[in-house]
């Protein structure tokens, strides 16, 4: 699994509309010079998020994009799916089906599709709202 630089951003753009959704709709070019990200690259990120139904927008002088739900409702797995083509440790391997002709061949395609389930199940118990407060990894941190 190899997160692009589209995954990652779209998670900055989920959790800068998360720490401001007081704000109500926020502009992307307001985003844009929080995350120093350009426009165009943003404007590609959230569309995939708004097709996905992850993200409300409007049109017009007070335009923009919010969240549609609390942060504690959006895990980062659904999000990078949303945007990443796939999440699997290896190519044979995509939404969780294995598409390989020598899959019933390979004794290595069992331990592949565990570590994708285990990869998912993880990424679908962290939300935005984990990343927000940090207490999740707050006791890792402090054991240190």
């Amino acid at each position: 699994m190899n997160i692009t630089s589209k995954g990652r951003y779209a998670l900055r753009v989920m959790l800068d509309l998360a720490q401001h959704r007081q704000d109500g709709f926020v502009s992307l070019k307001t985003v844009a010079e929080r995350q120093g990200i350009s426009m165009k690259y943003l404007e590609m990120i959230v569309s995939c998020l708004k097709k996905a139904d992850l993200l409300d927008s409007t049109r017009g002088k007070e335009g923009g994009y919010r969240l549609n739900r609390e942060p504690s409702d959006y895990t980062v797995g659904e999000i990078l799916r949303s945007i990443e083509d796939n999440l699997a440790p290896v190519a044979c391997i995509k939404d969780g089906v294995v598409q390989c002709d020598h899959a019933a061949a390979c004794m290595t395609v069992p331990m592949w599709k565990e570590l994708d389930e285990i990869t998912n199940a993880y990424l679908d118990g962290v939300t935005l709202e984990d990343l927000l407060s940090g207490e999740k990894w707050r006791a890792q941190v402090d054991a240190k």
